[in-house]
């Protein structure tokens, strides 16, 4: 328990109290930010550094794809100029090709050759004379006016012996 006015009083009490309220108010020392080299080694990499870094690298990688897709439709326009230029030989090949074979038939299939081979080679001649078939039915001859070939089928016409259905 403490009794109230037993303590000793001091003197030197309002002259302490003054030098205190002053360290109080007043630090020893002074805090500077941002200052030294230490201070930049710690702070790291800037902001804008990194957003000017980042959009730096999306143009390039657009560049790049773009740069990619051009060599991209390079190579499919050479790819296609190279086949049309097979194509186009290819063409001029089977029309020369073509124009050989015409040739050649013509030479084959000419009557003079095929005379005098199967003359010499196969000792055939040429008939002196030669019989003529005529194919018409004679109810066409007789002015019979049936159109099909059922009219000349009929059973006075057919032979005794054949067995008709």
């Amino acid at each position: 328990m403490r009794y109230q006015g037993s303590a000793a009083y001091s003197y030197d009490a309002a002259q302490r109290e003054r030098e205190l309220s002053q360290r109080a108010s007043a630090p020893s020392f002074e805090v500077v930010t941002g200052g030294g080299l230490d201070a930049q080694a710690r702070a790291g990499v800037s902001p804008v550094f990194l957003a000017r870094l980042k959009a730096a690298l999306a143009v390039a990688a657009v560049l790049v794809v773009l740069g990619m897709a051009r060599v991209g439709i390079s190579v499919a326009t050479v790819s296609l100029l190279s086949a049309n230029s097979d194509l186009t030989a290819q063409i001029e090949e089977t029309s020369s090709l073509n124009a050989q074979l015409k040739v050649q038939r013509s030479v084959l299939s000419s009557n003079a050759r095929i005379s005098r081979i199967a003359t010499q080679n196969y000792g055939m001649v040429l008939a002196d004379s030669y019989v003529t078939l005529d194919l018409t039915p004679a109810d066409e001859e007789a002015g019979a006016t049936g159109a099909d070939g059922d009219a000349a089928q009929t059973a006075d016409n057919a032979p005794a012996d054949a067995n008709v259905k």
